[in-house]
């Protein structure tokens, strides 16, 4: 996939924190960076609960940020205060939700769902304009003009992500955050809502941040990825070149979980199992979030956060193990 130079999107030390009660705080995103540029699909993975949901809602401002910035086209996000550009933004990045069965009001019409965004943006002149676009964003997700007139409960689920799918197309967006959009689907149904995605950006020319944990299905709409482990990003890359040689250990176990379709090299290689459970983001460990749960974890994990640095071109990785470039273990 092709895909301009252009930063579409900038978020830049990005954290968002929960108060739980007066002591306890959830950090549920702490200090994550990366970019998209225009046109690309940005691969954001991880296990439940490292943040990655987080991060989409708050570059939406379904969430105000803690701290950091998202900058959407240079503007800074979250310092838009006028009504009229805040709403301008509202139309500029849309997104689709996991749940096809939670995500859609269940007393409305399919019409009127997906028709709700160009109501509020008035972006049809009348009613016959109204139910004509309607209609063709509902043949463009693989459905007919027909289906506008039921109501959710009357769609499978896969059906029910490609209206979900529709109504985030009928504002003319630029960017989409999909988060999770197919893990709550068949899997038979998945690859169908992903290859609809992939279609959908060249004949739109959208920008996509994906948010999955099934890192196999990452690789086949994502040009990069990135891996985040309790609300810190550990790894990014261009997809193939994460799935070719994963840097971070954390990287490395996640890929070794995935099956392989050649028997031979799926009996020799080796699966890495994590030991431990994820800790909490309320109280996570010193230094190296990851450590507790590392194979190759060192003496400075425990005391010294790793740094987010470059470590080849267009890869980074938040690791000690790469600190010197002479230094690489693997």
């Amino acid at each position: 996939m092709t895909h301009s130079k252009e930063k579409l999107l900038e978020v830049n030390n990005l954290k968002k924190h929960f108060k739980l009660n007066r002591q306890d705080i959830l950090k549920a995103v702490d200090g994550v960076t990366f970019d998209i540029y225009k046109g690309e699909t940005f691969g954001l993975v991880g296990e439940s609960g490292c943040g990655k949901s987080t991060v989409g809602r708050t570059i939406l401002r379904l969430y105000e940020a803690t701290d950091g910035e998202v900058k959407f086209r240079g503007e800074d996000v979250h310092a838009i205060k006028s009504k009229k550009r805040l709403k301008k933004f509202n139309q500029s990045m849309q997104m689709i939700f996991q749940d096809p069965y939670a995500s859609l009001n269940p007393r409305m019409t399919v019409k009127d769902i997906i028709a709700e965004g160009m109501d509020i943006h008035q972006l049809t002149k009348n009613n016959k304009e109204r139910i004509k676009r309607v209609n063709a964003l509902l043949e463009t997700v693989g459905l007919n003009s027909e289906h506008g007139n039921r109501y959710p409960h009357e769609f499978s689920g896969g059906q029910r992500q490609r209206i979900g799918i529709a109504r985030a197309l009928a504002v003319n967006p630029d960017f989409i955050v999909a988060d999770e959009p197919i893990s709550a689907l068949d899997v038979s149904i998945q690859a169908q809502v992903v290859n609809l995605l992939k279609r959908l950006q060249k004949e739109h020319g959208l920008t996509y941040l994906f948010i999955a944990h099934d890192l196999s299905m990452v690789k086949h709409i994502s040009d990069r990825v990135g891996v985040m482990y309790l609300g810190k990003m550990a790894e990014i890359a261009p997809s193939d070149t994460l799935y070719k040689e994963p840097l971070h250990p954390y990287t490395k176990a996640l890929l070794s979980a995935i099956p392989l379709p050649d028997p031979k090299v799926e009996r020799t290689r080796e699966r890495i199992i994590l030991e431990g459970d994820l800790p909490s983001p309320v109280n996570p460990p010193s230094g190296c979030r990851f450590r507790t749960r590392c194979p190759l974890a060192m003496d400075i994990c425990r005391k010294v956060e790793p740094q987010f640095k470059e470590y080849k071109k267009d890869h980074w990785v938040a690791c000690h193990l790469y600190d010197g470039k002479n230094n690489k273990l693997s």
